[in-house]
C-alpha cells in the first residue's frame, strides 16, 4: 500500500522528467509537441485530484490551511502559464522564454511540496498509512483525465 506522499512523490519525478526532456528540445518540433502535451495533461490532472484529495483536508486544518491554500494559489497560476503556453508558437523565443519560467517555478513548487508542506501534513492530517488518500487521488486522477479525453473527443466531433 502506497502513500499519498510517496504517490505525489512518483508524479513530480515523472514532471520533473518531462521537464528536462521539453527543455532539451527545440522549435516546433514533434517531440516538443509530444512532450509538452503529455506534461500538461499530467500535470493538470495532478493538481485537480491534489486539490480534492489532498488539500482539501489539509485546509480543514488550522495549522495546514495556510500551506494548502498557497500552493493551491501557485496551482492557479501553474495553470494560467501551461495555458499560455499551449496557445503560444512554439518556435518563437517567447515559448521558450516563457517555459523556462513554468519550469523554474513548478520545479519550486515540487520542492516546497516535498519539503515543507508534507511535513506540515503529516503533523496535521497523518501518515495516510492506510492510503486512503491516496487511492481518492488516484480515483480523483483518473476521473480527470476521463473528462479531458471527453473534451477532447467533444471538440474533434464539433
Amino acid at each position: 500500500m502506497t502513500t499519498i506522499y510517496k504517490t505525489l512523490k512518483k508524479d513530480h519525478e515523472k514532471h520533473r522528467e518531462l521537464l528536462a526532456k521539453i527543455a532539451e528540445t527545440s522549435g516546433d518540433s514533434p517531440e516538443r509537441r509530444e512532450l509538452y502535451s503529455k506534461f500538461f495533461y499530467d500535470v493538470s490532472a495532478h493538481a485537480a485530484a491534489e486539490e480534492e484529495a489532498f488539500y482539501s483536508p489539509l485546509m480543514k486544518t488550522s495549522d495546514g490551511q495556510p500551506e494548502a491554500r498557497h500552493s493551491v494559489a501557485e496551482h492557479k497560476k501553474l495553470d494560467d502559464i501551461m495555458k499560455e503556453l499551449m496557445d503560444m508558437d512554439m518556435s518563437s523565443t517567447g515559448w521558450l522564454t516563457r517555459f523556462k519560467t513554468l519550469k523554474h517555478d513548478y520545479e519550486h513548487h515540487m520542492e516546497e511540496e516535498e519539503n515543507e508542506i508534507f511535513e506540515q501534513a503529516r503533523e496535521s492530517i497523518g501518515g495516510d498509512k492506510d492510503g486512503d488518500i491516496a487511492e481518492t487521488f488516484i480515483e480523483r486522477k483518473a476521473a480527470e483525465r476521463k473528462l479531458v479525453d471527453e473534451k477532447a473527443e467533444d471538440a474533434l466531433q464539433h
